[in-house]
């Protein structure tokens, strides 16, 4: 389900952004399978089925607070492995502290959120020791669910800030785990009073005990280690690299897509881009990948008509950026000779011709290149009072601007960006240069459902690659339909907003005009300014509203290009071009 119908029914998914912003991280919202009580596994909380809003409510606050405090992290959940009553005394008292902590921050929670019984720890570390020992706490609610261990251990993932591994390489989207059999954090269970007897202290080894637990099934396999045969391989759905630019690594392991995107015979292309860090003043090279993603021939075309926009139409066409020579004319520059020629020739003849002998040398060549980049990600699901979303908008938008550009005789290409943190940054190709935007197209377009998050600036860089390879033309033209809310997994707030108008003025140094559009998005002014930076922006409820002065802002981005600095170039980072 998308997090557009999810905003719109009654499925959990629409708590997605609070639980993100209490746990600091990208978090999904689900239904917990097969009825199982509330929890978390460090990707997703999961809710009880089936129960009031305001209880899985209450339920996605208490676990992503536990997130956004530490309470669960590695060594903790290393700690309670094993120990399920004493996990769950530790869910009793780091709940209530966290809860404490959290109540001044939402007033308007406060009430549902309060618990009986006191406050007794002031940390992770007196929390968990006060669960390991003898005194009596008091239970934890029903609404607090239980922790599970195991299962934040099998999502652990480095940080944002660490380098990149081979797991973060591998572009894993969509991937889902399933559940093992016999966790050892099942409440069920209970540490086993025979095993102790044969626990030698004086031991480093607890082989014998290791042995007997298996043979009476009262302990699970230890999972293979990186030495053993299958340890370091991930049961996931993945997308396969058909080819990559000259500069890219190859991905470390073959991928596979499936579902309406699936490519066809020539693959995906992707790329390594840096990204700019804001709090060191410096690039992190090579630290997105972005896959192109062609997508296949549309099952339904029913869906491709074209709102037409008659004033767009007009405002474009008068949009010149060329000298072009128009011969015969009244009145002009200069004499033209070939009509001089027909002059003379007539008046010996008899004849009274208009004397029409002028050359006149106007602006109305195009020669333009435009790549449409459309924000495809789940942060434009937001709600206008007419029930439309901000992605119809902007989709809306994108249909029309690239459908009234191909008429005009320019050169189109209209791309789909989300990402799933900074090893999956996908650019879906609707429509390639050299294609035309007939109703497979824009029925793709249409069809094209928001989802994942919000990585702009390895887009732009990639959009700009895109351009400078394919568009053909002197002129080339990024326009980007954006909310202009950039966030993804370490991706957030100044960082965010740094790196892509980062990205922007790269590209514009490149030779690449950029024109940003924020369609039927409420984005304050001042958060569009810190993220569009000098690059021309403009928003509006409605593309029809934008219309009557979009020359104007076709001309001003095109006027705006930066000078490039032939020092600056040589001293920036060089990103590799991605592979078409």
């Amino acid at each position: 389900m998308t997090a557009a119908a999810g905003a719109r029914s009654g499925h959990p998914g629409r708590f997605r952004l609070l639980a993100t912003a209490l746990a600091g991280r990208p978090l999904g919202v689900e239904d917990a399978p097969g009825g199982d009580g509330p929890y978390t596994d460090g990707v997703n909380v999961f809710v009880s089925p089936g129960v009031a809003a305001d209880d899985q409510r209450r339920q996605v606050v208490l676990q992503a607070a536990l997130l956004g405090a530490g309470s669960l992290d590695a060594p903790v959940a290393r700690a309670l492995r094993g120990r399920p009553k004493v996990a769950r005394r530790y869910l009793a008292v780091e709940g209530r502290r966290v809860l404490a902590d959290l109540a001044p921050r939402l007033p308007s929670l406060a009430l549902a959120l309060a618990v009986d019984g006191p406050v007794v720890s002031t940390g992770v570390e007196e929390s968990l020791a006060l669960a390991s020992g003898r005194a009596r706490l008091p239970e934890p609610p029903a609404w607090f669910g239980r922790i599970r261990p195991g299962r934040l251990l099998g999502t652990a993932a480095a940080g944002p800030g660490s380098p990149p591994t081979p797991s973060d390489l591998r572009a894993a989207l969509a991937l889902t785990p399933e559940a093992e059999a016999g966790e050892d954090d099942d409440e069920s269970g209970e540490e086993s009073k025979l095993l102790k007897l044969f626990q030698n202290p004086l031991a480093k080894s607890n082989a014998l005990s290791e042995f007997l637990g298996r043979l009476l099934g009262m302990s699970r396999t230890p999972a293979p280690g990186p030495g053993a045969s299958g340890g370091d391989l991930a049961t996931a759905a993945a997308r396969r690299v058909g080819a990559v630019g000259p500069d890219a690594r190859p991905l470390p392991v073959p991928l596979s897509l499936t579902g309406d995107e699936a490519p066809g015979p020539a693959g995906v292309g992707g790329a390594l881009y840096p990204e700019w860090d804001v709090h060191k003043a410096r690039y992190r090279p090579e630290w997105c990948r972005v896959l192109e993603i062609p997508l296949g021939p549309a099952a339904d075309v029913a869906a491709g008509a074209v709102e037409r926009d008659q004033v767009l139409h007009r405002r474009l066409a008068r949009l010149g950026l060329g000298p072009k020579v128009l011969r015969r004319r009244p009145d002009g520059d200069d004499l033209d000779v070939d009509a001089l020629i027909d002059l003379a020739v007539d008046l010996r003849a008899g004849h009274s011709p208009a004397e029409h002998v002028y050359l006149e040398r106007r602006k109305l060549a195009r020669n333009l290149g435009v790549l449409v980049l459309l924000d495809a990600s789940g942060s434009a699901t937001d709600l206008d009072p007419a029930g439309r979303s901000v992605h119809e908008h902007q989709r809306r938008a994108a249909v029309t601007l690239a459908a009234t550009l191909e008429e005009l005789g320019d050169r189109v290409a209209v791309y789909g960006f989300r990402s799933r943190g900074r090893s999956a940054v996908e650019m879906l190709a609707v429509k390639p240069f050299g294609h035309r935007f007939g109703a497979g197209g824009r029925a793709h377009l249409h069809r094209l459902a928001p989802a994942g998050y919000t990585r702009l600036g390895a887009a732009v860089r990639h959009a700009g690659e895109v351009l400078k390879a394919q568009a053909g033309t002197p002129n080339r033209l990024l326009v980007v339909l954006s909310d202009g809310f950039p966030f993804d997994d370490g991706y957030e707030s100044r960082y965010a907003e740094a790196d892509a108008r980062k990205a922007l003025e790269e590209v514009r140094g490149d030779g690449v005009a950029c024109l940003c559009l924020s369609i039927g998005a409420p984005t304050p002014t001042e958060s569009l300014d810190r993220v569009f930076g000098s690059a021309s922006h403009a928003s509006a409820p409605v593309l029809s509203d934008l219309s009557p002065r979009m020359d104007e802002l076709f001309l001003g981005a095109l006027k705006e290009l930066a000078v490039p600095n032939p020092a600056a170039r040589r001293n920036a980072v060089r990103f590799p071009s991605a592979g078409w």
